[in-house]
């Protein structure tokens, strides 16, 4: 019996420390969860431009990064990814970004399979619920005009960690849109006279996106047996034709610059004036504005967007051909290039279609679509210049966007 009882009580014994031990551990257990840290809640929105330009300078934004939770980081970090499609060359994409002070700073970028991608050079700490702005600008220089390529639209994604891991904690996506210049001629007559009086129209460069550009060139592209004239400052300059030792048929006029700027949602108009040697064979010749940015020291190269067509009959010298009547204006298109681009016009010409669309009138803005990149183009060349290709104009690389957006 003392036996059975001490084995119960001591039972009894056992079980009862058992129970105050788990009760003990059971008050432990809240106070050491409570002492371990919680991550950092880190969010993101990035307030990324509707749109820019192609070839032209970069446009503002900006990324908002939160901590929502209740622990400081002293390193946020930033990475963006951009995809623009197989169209662009691996330099055709910049990254900005301005931290503290005035100086912008370059995000390094990695180009992949169509995306360029890297990570803010510089980190910043965040305490718990508070946000921080960074200021940054995107832009597709297209590498200053020595890469073919295009295309409509980038991807933008924004992701943001904290710490030496670099895992995202949040994702922000966002799309901009990309366009170019527009140019076009208008008023052309639909007659001229060859050793007549030069005949008049205006030819126009607008810029509907939301990038400024700089060294822009808008060049009349025409016969040989053409002289050109722009009305500046109310006097009229003859124009010294622009040719290349490349393009030996090119005879080009540069109407508005050499190396001109435009603002964003702006365009500029000149008057223009053409006049036909005597001896110019009668027949149709024509006429194409083409724009081209970060032109350098060659002429007709850099990153390239062409206009229509305009064509008019020049009547043999001493003709009777009364007074220049206007032909029907054509509609302005942008055929984009980042290598040289059309080729010179002569006279008795055959109309050839054209590799791109028109847009409503005028130089009205539109979208574009990639239509035909690199060595892949000469047949866009003889599309765009039509009566071009009887000029013996060499194969040139070329690449067409199709405008089909029209803005108000």
């Amino acid at each position: 019996m003392n036996t059975r009882a001490h084995t119960v009580r001591s039972s009894v014994a056992v079980s009862g420390t058992a129970l105050l031990l788990a009760a003990a551990g059971l008050g432990l257990a809240p106070a050491a969860s409570a002492a371990e840290p919680q991550p950092p809640v880190l969010a993101v929105d990035t307030a990324a431009p509707a749109e820019v330009g192609l070839a032209g300078l970069p446009v503002d934004f900006t990324t908002k990064v939160s901590n929502t939770g209740t622990t400081d980081t002293s390193s946020a970090r930033l990475t963006y990814r951009i995809d623009g499609g197989a169209g662009l060359p691996p330099n055709a994409v910049g990254l900005e970004y301005r931290l503290d002070g005035t100086e912008w700073k370059k995000v390094p970028l990695t180009y992949a399979g169509g995306t360029f991608s890297g990570e803010m050079p510089e980190t910043f700490p965040l305490a718990a619920g508070r946000d921080r702005t960074v200021r940054l600008r995107i832009g597709v220089p297209m590498g200053n005009g020595d890469g073919n390529g295009g295309t409509e639209r980038l991807k933008l994604t924004t992701l943001v960690s904290y710490g030496a891991s670099g895992a995202a904690t949040d994702t922000d996506d966002d799309t901009i849109e990309v366009d170019g210049l527009g140019t076009a001629l208008s008023g052309v007559p639909a007659t001229a006279t060859a050793g007549g009086p030069a005949v008049g129209f205006q030819a126009t460069v607008a810029n509907p996106t939301a990038s400024g550009y700089e060294n822009v060139t808008d060049t009349l592209i025409t016969s040989k047996y053409a002289s050109v004239q722009v009305l500046r400052s109310g006097t009229w300059e003859t124009l010294t034709p622009v040719t290349s030792d490349a393009e030996a048929d090119v005879y080009g006029f540069d109407v508005i610059g050499k190396d001109a700027s435009l603002t964003a949602h702006s365009s500029t108009v000149v008057k223009v004036r053409v006049g036909y040697r005597e001896d110019t064979p009668a027949g149709k010749t024509t006429l194409r504005s083409c724009v081209f940015v970060n032109q350098g020291s060659v002429p007709f190269r850099g990153t390239t967007f062409c206009g229509n067509e305009a064509t008019l009959t020049v009547l043999a010298a001493g003709s009777a051909g009364g007074t220049p009547t206007p032909a029907p204006t054509a509609p302005a298109t942008r055929t984009p290039s980042a290598t040289p681009a059309p080729s010179a016009s002569p006279s008795a010409s055959t109309e050839a279609p054209s590799a791109t669309s028109g847009t409503t009138s005028g130089t009205s803005g539109a979208s574009s679509r990639l239509a035909e990149t690199g060595s892949n183009g000469t047949s866009t060349i003889a599309a765009v210049a039509g009566a071009f290709v009887l000029a013996g104009a060499g194969a040139l690389g070329f690449v067409a966007l199709r405008r089909r957006r029209t803005r108000a």
